[in-house]
């Protein structure tokens, strides 16, 4: 069986290839290279299997951005098993949907613990262990903390263990947001085709660096942050806090010699302004900026262009297809283009109606997908699976359209597109018109519901550090720039907008916090 079609297989090929530079980079401590990783990978493994974890066996972990959460990541798939992470911010009734849903047999965190994640294991009888790395001399010393203990210390060999393409070795959720959360199990072959589709399209080599800004428990810092940098050789570097700084972001790009980095537009937003009030004397020459995850006003690449001389390129994903789906090429490989996604990449994408007929370029339509990336279907959710696997394809729920050079253009999710009066209207296109008046830091625009209309269009505004911009000003600049019917009528200038735990934006939960201020009788029933 050839390496290549496994994540696994992947990753030992390259620390063939590589044994002795650098792979991972653990909170300023201490270095990991490509070989040691491994080792440290197998010997975690083996203490997984000897302590009963077996093939399709789940196990959550719930970690920062920690080397240990790498290790036992990678230890859970390469023994067959399936690793579960989850977010350690969720309360205990989180954890329990979560755990419960995902069918966990062991709870994995650092030594410091997860209340909230241990008291929802205790009360489903799942075992919890604690997992540390000293240093880089040392294996993974694995710690059950339960009344039902498991004994990691018993001896098992992992030469004869040959992991499978078929296998489910990452199980995550979808972020649910208008009905109960999917979850989306995804294979080795899933994860193996998406890295090298990511490795391919950026050109990652060995040489590349880069420090992780995103939640590794979330498919777009796992698989375009972490696991495509180890394919290829190159190297991460975790932040000492175990999350994003943006005090300490730029000072590890350059310790870490990093040549890129991959972020949601909320993240770029906040080193722009950090750039604007607190410039670093000199930065990092990088190869390129990644941005995905949510749409990038065009504004926002301009300055970020501008302000770091590197080309920003955005990209398209989703969990259920193990990430990436578009991008934007590098320079040497066409042009990148502002308020596109760019191009298919590694798979197939076609633009549908609802009849399921390909739609022609400029024309709107679903997008939809299908490749060796994309998950074969929802776990024991045969509703879902049969509307998103219709006419052959799998459908995104995103509307757009194809250019003449086979560039996709989002207009916005099916649902989060404000229908007024029948007139349809992209929240994505008022973004960027609101992100590109000089005094705007951050704006989302959103449905809300209307009498005679039907839906509304709002505004959520935060204004730049220092400027006096009012309602009346925001609604003059957008009659300036919109159609009369895109204006928003009513504009929140507010100093924050609730964000998922990665830093996304969405429309609908906007939508409840602000009208809930106004009045809780007319806050929309989304997801009833």
């Amino acid at each position: 069986m050839e390496k290549s079609s496994t994540l696994t297989g992947l990753l030992k090929m390259t620390a063939e290839e590589f044994p002795s530079r650098r792979a991972v980079s653990a909170s300023g401590k201490f270095d990991l290279t490509h070989s040691r990783l491994q080792e440290v990978i197998d010997s975690a493994a083996e203490k997984l299997i000897a302590a009963g974890v077996g093939q399709g066996g789940v196990v959550a972990l719930t970690f920062p951005n920690t080397v240990e959460f790498v290790v036992m990541f990678l230890a859970v798939i390469r023994c067959r098993a399936v690793a579960a992470p989850l977010n350690a911010a969720y309360t205990a009734e989180e954890f329990e949907f979560y755990l419960s849903d995902s069918e966990s047999k062991l709870l994995v965190t650092s030594t410091e613990g997860n209340k909230a994640a241990q008291a929802a294991a205790a009360k489903l009888n799942i075992p919890h262990t604690t997992a540390e790395l000293r240093s880089a001399s040392e294996d993974v010393a694995l710690t059950p903390s339960s009344e039902k203990k498991a004994d990691f210390s018993i001896s098992y060999s992992m030469s004869q263990l040959v992991n499978d393409p078929a296998d489910v070795a990452l199980f995550l959720h979808t972020s649910g947001t208008t009905s109960r959360p999917k979850g989306v199990p995804l294979t080795q072959s899933n994860l193996a085709a998406s890295v090298l589709n990511i490795k391919t399209v950026y050109k990652l080599t060995e040489s590349d660096a880069t420090v992780i800004v995103l939640p590794l428990f979330h498919v777009h810092g796992l698989l375009a942050g972490l696991l495509s940098s180890l394919a290829a050789g190159g190297a991460v570097t975790l932040p000492s806090a175990g999350r994003f700084s943006a005090t300490t972001f730029w000072p590890d790009m350059k310790k870490s010699n990093a040549t890129w980095y991959t972020a949601v537009p909320t993240i770029h937003q906040i080193i722009l302004d950090r750039h604007s009030t607190s410039p670093e004397p000199e930065y990092p020459k990088l190869r390129f900026i990644r941005s995905c995850s949510a749409s990038l006003a065009p504004s926002i690449l301009e300055r970020l262009e501008d302000s770091f001389k590197a080309p920003v390129l955005e990209a398209y994903a989703m969990t259920e297809a193990s990430h990436l789906m578009c991008s934007n090429p590098l320079p040497e490989d066409g042009p990148h283009k502002p308020g596109s996604v760019g191009k298919p990449v590694g798979q197939e994408l076609a633009i549908l109606d609802e009849n399921g007929a390909v739609q022609a370029p400029g024309k709107n339509g679903e997008v939809c997908i299908r490749g060796a990336n994309v998950t074969r279907g929802y776990k024991n959710n045969p509703e879902a699976n049969k509307s998103a696997y219709q006419f052959g394809w799998f459908h995104t729920g995103d509307i757009g359209y194809l250019d003449d050079e086979g560039y996709l253009h989002l207009v916005g999710r099916i649902k989060e597109l404000i229908n007024r009066g029948g007139e349809k209207i992209s929240p994505i296109e008022v973004d960027a018109v609101l992100l590109s008046h000089p005094d705007i830091a951050q704006a989302v625009a959103f449905g809300v519901p209307h009498d005679k209309y039907g839906e509304e269009i709002n505004c959520a505004v935060i204004r730049r550090e220092g400027s006096e911009l009012n309602e009346e000003d925001v609604i003059k600049f957008c009659k300036s720039n919109l159609a009369a019917f895109k204006v928003p009528k009513r504009v929140f200038l507010t100093d924050s907008v609730p964000k998922t735990a990665t830093g996304k934006i969405q429309r609908r939960i906007v939508a409840e916090h602000f009208l809930t201020q106004i009045s809780p009788a007319k806050v929309p029933k989304f997801g009833a």
